[in-house]
């Protein structure tokens, strides 16, 4: 085998190999024939930004499947249940254990009974917060999604953390799109019962945050006020590093099996996970007090799902990565302004394009969709869209529906008008979507 050895891993591109040795392989010509000449070249440049990914991509399945061991997981864990859910046969205690020791956790609860990421987020919320509290979001705003949740927007009694007493203040960015450090320096005050960092940057132009930002900002946090706890909306970012925020001194994180710990396999769901204490209180929020997390049905093909799902999520992920890596450097080229820039290190799997218009939004999005597996006929259209404050576009003709880690990419109808890409089960998805994106733009 031909390759760049790093790390003990053997790495072997097919776009490195010889005319000769693609004949010998059964092959008439590179794979990069398949794309644009603009796309190869962006391709060929990546080379060594690919191996990278990889390299954090041995990483991470190496730390899953030593966790999938010391669990113990066997074929018995896969049986499913009914009712109430007591005959399971230890599949939900042994999805927990595996996932917390993934990421770095006392405790997790993973379970398809999440509706979204943002169900997850809003439990682990409650289990913090009470009458009195203030949630300081340390990131700037936060995703449209969670604005209903807190109460900065929607109607009042309708369960929010506002209508039950929770104020509610955040932390602007700095110019730069990243932390403001020196205003966090002065934010924590004593009410203060939950710090909130949003890892990636949602529908916002700015920089997603680093495991060392978090760690700084955790830090900044704890010297203020050690009782504060810090709770970290992981969407997105789960197995982009070889380290996770309850690492570095998260209390708790939260995030969707539909992203990137699903493995785009897992069908449903959501996880908490962080200090056993508050993943409880987070169980009870999304059952009820005494039940717990001993409680809750999961029928045998959803669970052997998600745990298969999460065994191959840090190769979806890298993928994902890929993507991104090479979307940002098509469309940089063409001189459309992207986030992140191209060749900068990942913290998510997002990638943004400002596309400057609603015209070329939708446009972006159609070919988006007309590349997919699932639904290529149908033509997305802007509307609105429960929990978002614009009308949003999304184009995701994915095998699970909403699966973000699949391949998709939506945005909101509003200055600047940008689209926010993710997804991709190789990275050569997006290299054949933006063959056909450059033939429109």
């Amino acid at each position: 085998m031909t390759g760049t050895a790093a790390a003990g891993l053997v790495v072997s591109s097919p776009l490195s190999w010889p005319r000769a040795e693609h004949a010998r392989r059964g092959r008439y010509a590179s794979p990069a024939s398949a794309f644009h000449p603009d796309v190869s070249r962006a391709v060929e440049s990546l080379q060594a930004e690919f191996r990278e990914v990889d390299r954090a991509l041995a990483l991470n399945s190496a730390r899953v499947s030593a966790a999938f061991r010391r669990a113990h997981v066997a074929p018995h864990h896969f049986g499913g249940s009914t009712g109430y859910g007591h005959d399971d046969g230890g599949g939900r205690e042994a999805l927990d254990s595996v996932f917390a020791q993934i990421v770095g956790a006392e405790a997790a609860i993973v379970r398809p009974q999440f509706f979204s990421g943002t169900h997850a987020i809003a439990c682990a919320l409650f289990a913090l917060l009470r009458p009195g509290h203030e949630l300081l979001a340390v990131a700037g705003p936060p995703y449209d999604t969670l604005e209903e949740v807190i109460g900065i927007r929607g109607s009042a009694n309708v369960g929010s953390l506002k209508d039950f007493g929770v104020a509610y203040r955040e932390v602007p960015l700095a110019a730069d799109g990243g932390l403001d450090w020196d205003a966090l320096a002065n934010a924590v005050r004593p009410e203060i019962g939950c710090a909130f960092i949003q890892r990636s940057c949602g529908y916002s132009w700015r920089k997603s945050l680093s495991i060392s930002d978090i760690q700084r900002a955790i830090d900044l946090i704890k010297m203020q006020n050690p009782n504060c706890m810090v709770m970290v909306d992981n969407c997105y970012g789960e197995f982009v590093e070889t380290s996770e925020p309850p690492m570095v001194g998260a209390d708790l994180i939260a995030g969707s099996l539909i992203k990137n710990p699903g493995g785009t396999i897992a069908p449903c769901g959501g996880y908490v996970a962080g200090k056993k204490d508050l993943v409880l209180a987070a169980a009870a929020r999304l059952s009820a007090p005494g039940l717990g997390v001993e409680f809750g049905s999961t029928p045998g093909h959803v669970m052997r799902s998600l745990f298969q799902g999460l065994f191959l999520a840090p190769q979806m992920v890298g993928e994902a990565v890929k993507g991104g890596l090479l979307i940002a450097k098509v469309m940089s080229a063409k001189g459309y302004r992207v986030q992140p820039l191209p060749r900068v290190p990942r913290h998510d799997i997002v990638q943004a394009v400002e596309l400057g218009n609603r015209e070329r939004l939708i446009a972006f999005c159609e070919v988006v969709q007309q590349t997919c597996p699932v639904g290529s006929f149908i033509k997305p259209t802007a509307g609105e869209t429960p929990g978002y404050a614009s009308e949003v576009i999304f184009a995701d003709g994915t095998f699970i529906d909403g699966s973000t880690s699949e391949l998709s990419c939506d945005g909101p109808l509003r200055d600047p008008y940008a689209v926010f890409c993710q997804g991709g089960t190789h990275w050569t998805q997006w290299a054949l979507v933006l063959s056909d994106v450059l033939k429109i733009i």
